[in-house]
């Protein structure tokens, strides 16, 4: 009953450690990402007021807003580093995205047409060496043609706010600036390169960007979340059901102890088995009983388990930092990873296949005894009584 209850709390606490990891990775990940973008012909949108407002009448979409991608060189001093630039609206950006609470310095909404403006992401200022008030130079990869030859276009940006996301990917390739600097500094005009939106619940975008499609037209290239950042989220899901089956043979292990467990009872029990066949008992009577009695095993430890497992999961928060404090360790130093606790998403589903599977094992594990003491011969088990 232990080996299976042990098993069981294992599975259930490492699949909630590794949903809350998925769910907080998510969750930074769509903080600065949005969940649908809809873009022309060429990455470029001329009237994205029009789009907006079609895509803003789907009972999904919460909010939309309009934005400019581009690529850059960002200077400053002596220092060179690449960048994707990306032209917003703060008012607008709100909407899809949670930027504005993500600020260590500034506020999103110092970014103003005209002033030029620019907000980083934390490690991209520090690789700069930038801070508030600093003066960095943007150099777009689109140039100008003069009698000297091909001009890069460069414009000094002034810094405004430094934002952290929690993802490397972001904060150290992500530059924000207004969309009305992004358009001039990339020559785009009245064009932008697309329209990101934000839905009720994120797990539909795939659906509703479908329906979208279908509503604007081969035109227009409408991408989700899921398609971005597909091999990401399949790579933790792959882990996800790697370690699933690794933990599960503890599980069968114990179920294996039942089968050795039984199969002791059925060697001492012979004589008590005879007996009862000779009283009358049929095989199938003799093969209930062992079988009962190894279910009542794995039922018991599976219930154990799965209670264990759920006050452990709902309680991470707590228990770890216990085991820190009493060894003096410490699992996810915050100077090392991003994600310094470790997160828990119990998740019903996944309780309920990890009881039910453990159950099917111990099931399993009671035939092959409860099918040997079927079959013992009672003139052979009372011979030498």
């Amino acid at each position: 009953m232990l080996g299976i209850a042990l098993g069981v709390a294992a599975l259930i606490v490492v699949l909630s450690v590794m949903n809350g990891f998925q769910k907080e990775l998510r969750t930074r990940i769509l903080g600065v990402a949005a969940h649908i973008q809809i873009s022309g012909a060429n990455n470029t949108l001329a009237d994205w007021q029009q789009v907006s407002a079609v895509a803003a009448k789907h009972p999904e979409v919460t909010g939309a807003a309009p934005y400019i991608m581009a690529q850059g060189l960002l200077s400053y001093d002596q220092t060179v580093q690449g960048s994707v630039v990306r032209g917003i609206l703060p008012a607008l950006e709100e909407k899809v995205s949670d930027l504005g609470g993500k600020m260590k310095a500034g506020r999103l909404e110092s970014l103003r047409a005209g002033e030029f403006g620019i907000v980083l992401g934390a490690e991209l200022a520090r690789t700069l060496a930038v801070s508030l008030g600093d003066k960095v130079v943007v150099i777009a990869p689109q140039g100008r043609v003069t009698p000297a030859g091909i001009m890069p276009r460069l414009k000094q940006f002034s810094v405004v706010g430094i934002f952290e996301a929690g993802m490397y990917e972001y904060d150290a390739g992500l530059a924000l600036i207004h969309l009305d600097d992004a358009a001039k500094l990339y020559g785009m005009g009245d064009r932008v390169s697309g329209v990101r939106l934000k839905l009720k619940d994120m797990y539909r975008a795939p659906q509703v960007g479908r329906e979208l499609s279908a509503l604007f037209g081969d035109d227009f290239y409408i991408s989700d979340w899921t398609r971005q950042h597909a091999n990401f989220f399949r790579a933790i899901q792959i882990e996800k059901n790697v370690m699933f089956i690794i933990l599960l043979l503890i599980v069968a292990v114990a179920a294996f102890n039942i089968v050795s467990t039984l199969v002791m009872a059925v060697t001492d029990k012979q004589a008590d088995i005879a007996i009862l066949r000779t009283l009358g008992a049929s095989p199938a009577s003799i093969m209930k009983i062992f079988i009962v009695q190894g279910t009542l095993i794995g039922v018991i430890g599976t219930l154990i388990g799965v209670a264990g497992g759920v006050v452990l999961a709902l309680n991470i928060d707590v228990v770890v930092p216990a085991i820190e404090r009493l060894f003096g360790v410490h699992f996810l130093a915050k100077d090392v990873y991003y994600i310094s606790e470790l997160p828990s998403d119990l998740q019903l589903p996944d309780v309920a296949v990890i009881a039910a599977v453990s159950f099917v094992l111990t099931l399993l594990a009671t035939l092959y005894p409860s099918w040997r003491a079927s079959k013992t011969n009672p003139a052979e088990a009372l011979r030498y009584e």
